[in-house]
């Protein structure tokens, strides 16, 4: 089976990287057509430069030869390269892997725009045309799904976890720092800093590491001291961070959006053998069981959130081993190349 990966979808992001390794591992060929649009942070910005980048990385997509693939694959953010995916696809069946809806990052997540504003409305529309345009759509979880299906007025949409990618995200042998909590991701309200910090200043005698930038930068210029902020650690030193670590901090935000994902960060940690602390949500018990591969706390509960913590410093070992246990089960790339493959055969 060969597959294309098609579009200005981010290279780099955890999500496409994945996929792509899960159905190599699954033995597809997978090759790419690929125009960069959102390299880097600072091209997230909106503005004349890259709208003008977009339409032309549109147009070069657009005219591109027919793909020599059985199915093209359009990855996130994609949501503006389905008509050149339909295009250069001519009958093949088009994926789209959106993983979010643009409306719930930029509106109710981060408020880039009001709400019944008529950015706002653009968006949602956008949101419901680009998950009518697909053949297949294919959430990254049953509740997010759900979503995307009542979203588009959709039958059928599928989903298939995000998983980590192996080539990095390993159990290490490394000591574990005592007492050490982790959180590391993008400074925003899906994440719950402000919960996180909470909890620290309820358990000083615990260290909290933060590594990341973003929105909520603000929030850290009041922290305690026994939080440190990182604002930036490359992507391959991750696991080095996680394997000394005691636990890893998912999400704690309380927004609808929040309860539908499990990120990126939790499936790394689980793949780490890491203990990982979450929020108890639709989305994380898909996956994990309270008590056993995870700790699992009410979204926005910062004295359950210290509590759990705690726990996690105390018996890191087992917690950690349960967690790498179903995360193999459930989340591995092989895993979750054969739920890819199997997907997209059945669309063929």
């Amino acid at each position: 089976m060969r597959v294309l990966l098609f579009g200005t979808y981010e290279r780099g992001y955890p999500r496409n990287a994945q996929v792509a390794a899960a159905l190599r591992r699954a033995g597809v060929e997978v090759t790419e057509r690929h125009q960069p649009v959102w390299t880097g942070r600072e091209q997230w910005r909106a503005g004349p430069r890259t709208a003008v980048r977009l339409l032309a990385a549109e147009a070069r997509l657009a005219l591109g030869p027919r793909a020599d693939a059985d199915a093209v694959l359009v990855g996130y953010p994609g949501h503006l390269d389905l008509p050149a995916a339909r295009r250069v696809a001519r009958g093949s069946p088009v994926v789209f892997n959106p993983l979010v809806a643009l409306w719930d990052t930029l509106v109710e997540d981060r408020g880039r725009f009001r709400d019944g504003s008529v950015a706002a409305r653009m968006l949602r529309r956008l949101d419901r045309w680009a998950l009518r345009a697909a053949d297949l759509v294919v959430a990254d979880t049953q509740a997010n799904a759900a979503h995307f299906a009542a979203l588009g007025e959709l039958e059928r949409v599928e989903s298939c976890l995000v998983g980590a990618e192996e080539r990095l995200f390993t159990p290490g042998d490394a000591t574990r720092e005592p007492a050490t909590a982790l959180f590391v991701g993008k400074l925003i309200p899906l994440h719950g800093l402000e919960t996180i910090l909470t909890a620290a200043r309820l358990r000083p005698q615990i260290r909290f590491r933060v590594v990341g930038d973003g929105q909520l930068r603000g929030l850290l210029d009041r922290r305690p001291p026994n939080v440190e902020h990182v604002p930036w650690v490359p992507y391959e030193d991750l696991p080095t961070e996680l394997h000394r670590a005691t636990c890893a901090l998912g999400v704690f935000g309380t927004s609808a959006k929040a309860a539908r994902v499990i990120p990126n960060k939790a499936f790394q940690a689980l793949a780490c053998a890491t203990p990982l602390v979450t929020a108890d949500t639709p989305a994380a018990r898909e996956l994990l069981v309270d008590g056993e591969s995870a700790l699992l706390v009410p979204p926005g509960d910062p004295d359950a959130l210290a509590a759990a913590v705690s726990r996690a410093c105390e018996d890191p070992g087992q917690l950690g081993a349960a967690g790498l246990a179903a995360y193999r089960k459930h989340a591995s790339e092989e895993v979750l190349g054969r739920r890819w493959r199997r997907l997209i055969e059945d669309i063929l």
